[in-house]
């Protein structure tokens, strides 16, 4: 991903409501370690991941599916298997996005560590990145729930106006807006 996430399609609580899901959490985990490691392309296979992680494939791959929506992975297919592997891009401008909010100086913390580290560290699974996804996604879920409310009252003030204009219409058919 190359654009920032100022140009990022999605919204910046769209990634937090994706890092806020502790499964998918992990799998950036397994991803990052897998990527660290130094040992092959940094690629993981589905089949290992749901061993690792000891959950079924469906959710290993319906979260797959999130985190490869999200660019946040990437995938290469090989007849039957899939095999992925992390994309850090989205992380490392969220990162640098939130270093100012992780910091007093906006660019290290108070003990000398760079504020890109702190915000992985919340990142990572931390009470502090749970409590800001959790938070991030609570917000954005409410925020979905009132605009498909207003969406509802609008459709149903919308229904009744087609309604009452229906029922003048009829009752007065020679008024000119009725042609």
């Amino acid at each position: 991903m190359t654009a920032g996430l100022a140009d990022y399609s999605g919204t910046m609580a769209d990634i937090f409501d994706v890092l806020a899901d502790g499964t998918r959490r992990e799998l950036l985990l397994h991803l990052l370690h897998r990527s660290e490691s130094g040992t092959g392309s940094g690629e993981i296979a589905v089949s290992e991941l749901v061993s690792e992680l000891g959950i079924s494939q469906p959710t290993v791959s319906k979260h797959l599916k999130v985190l490869r929506d999200h660019e946040l992975v990437t995938v290469r297919e090989e007849g039957q298997h899939r095999y992925y592997r992390l994309d850090a891009a989205p992380l490392d401008e969220l990162a640098l996005w939130l270093a100012p909010f992780m910091s007093g100086s906006g660019v290290a913390g108070s003990d000398g560590e760079d504020g890109v580290s702190t915000v992985y560290v919340a990142w990572a699974g931390t009470e502090v990145g749970a409590t800001v996804g959790r938070r991030a996604a609570e917000t954005a879920h409410n925020a979905r729930a009132a605009i498909e409310a207003a969406q509802a009252r609008f459709q149903g003030a919308q229904s009744k106006l087609q309604g009452a204009q229906k029922r003048v219409a009829d009752r007065f058919p020679q008024l000119p807006f009725n042609e």
